[in-house]
């Protein structure tokens, strides 16, 4: 009989974490998950008893590296909680991380944001794009790839995969349900955060860890230091997302669509963090930012790809937004803005 592939995963309760380890699961490898209460951990994201949870701290070195002992791969799923001290935490959990692989000879898996590009690399982004960031988690983003790109020449494999702003049923954490709906209650209104007609993309989390998992299957064929762009539901209007949701919904009278209510955001970022990281990221609202996936098409034939409606109405049941259904992990929203605008038409 052969013998399982292990793959230890750091955020399994999380988005993409938790995406990954299901899939990960569903294509034959045994999942090990760290997380400090694995007691609790298990009944929370992933529904599956085939976990094996492990105790313990991202932020201890000597957790991970026991933790991924006989492992193939590590996920690095993990990152700060509630956006708070990314300078502080999100470098040494990485380097721990890089500790784990080294000592385990296992590839270290790292899922990338657009974060790391400024208004130069705009509106295309390659592999090969400048990376000039305008944002303070630009910057530590940018820091991260070069330090796995460094390890990389030093034994630590690496793969990182890029991709737009996450959405999918596990997704609390994301602009999606922090910015556009409300998690744990039906869809009464819908916020839209940018431009109506700057395109956006976005990435449908189970297919971002569908590619990831056909990637890593190809293991030999990959350079040490592997890079791909996820190019996921590409709008090029992006209030498309919005009209999505009405169409999901499918009321008879569609949720209105509002503007997101920067300027309540602006008043409360001293005092909320959510708030403050969003103002940060507000530039990518409002110009188009489209990821480049031609690599990634060329190396594995086609990307993963879930129709809009179709993943759009599996985020909502999973954030228990559809009449009867109930989410696993509600996260916490901003308030409504009170002005409104008609059902198909967008907010200025």
């Amino acid at each position: 009989m052969t013998k399982k592939r292990t793959a230890l995963v750091l955020g399994a309760t999380g988005g993409i974490g938790g995406e990954l380890a299901t899939a990960l699961l569903r294509n034959g490898w045994q999942v090990r998950a760290l997380h400090r209460q694995p007691a609790q951990a298990s009944g929370r994201a992933i529904q599956s008893a085939e976990v094996q949870w492990v105790g313990g701290d991202a932020m201890r070195r000597q957790d991970v590296v026991a933790a991924a002992h006989g492992s193939e791969v590590i996920v690095h799923g993990v990152n700060p909680p509630g956006y708070r001290n990314w300078r502080g935490l999100a470098l040494p959990m990485l380097d721990n991380s890089i500790a784990a692989a080294k000592a385990s000879g296992a590839r270290l898996v790292f899922p990338g944001t657009v974060y790391n590009f400024g208004p130069d690399a705009f509106p295309n982004l390659s592999e090969r794009s400048p990376q000039h960031p305008r944002t303070r988690k630009g910057k530590i983003r940018v820091a991260m790839e070069q330090r796995l790109e460094a390890c990389s020449q030093d034994g630590v494999r690496t793969l990182i995969v890029r991709a737009g702003d996450y959405f999918g049923p596990r997704t609390g954490n994301s602009w999606f349900a922090q910015g556009l709906i409300k998690p744990g209650r039906p869809v009464r209104s819908i916020l839209y955060p940018g431009r109506p007609d700057a395109g956006h993309a976005w990435a449908y989390l189970p297919d971002l860890a569908v590619t990831i998992v056909e990637l890593l299957e190809r293991e030999p064929e990959l350079a040490d230091f592997a890079l791909f762009h996820f190019a996921g539901h590409w709008l090029p209007a992006g209030i498309e997302m919005a009209y999505a949701i009405q169409r999901v919904v499918g009321a008879a009278q569609p949720p209105p669509i509002r503007r997101f209510p920067w300027a309540l955001a602006y008043t409360a970022s001293p005092f909320v963090t959510v708030f403050r990281e969003m103002l940060e990221l507000r530039y990518l609202w409002q110009t188009p930012v489209r990821l480049d996936n031609a690599k990634l098409v060329a190396f594995l034939g086609a990307e993963p790809h879930t129709p809009i409606d179709a993943a759009v109405r599996a985020t909502l049941i999973g954030l228990g937004c559809l009449p009867g259904q109930h989410g696993s992990r509600p996260a916490a929203h901003s308030e409504d803005s009170p002005g409104t605008c008609d059902n198909r038409h967008a907010p200025a």
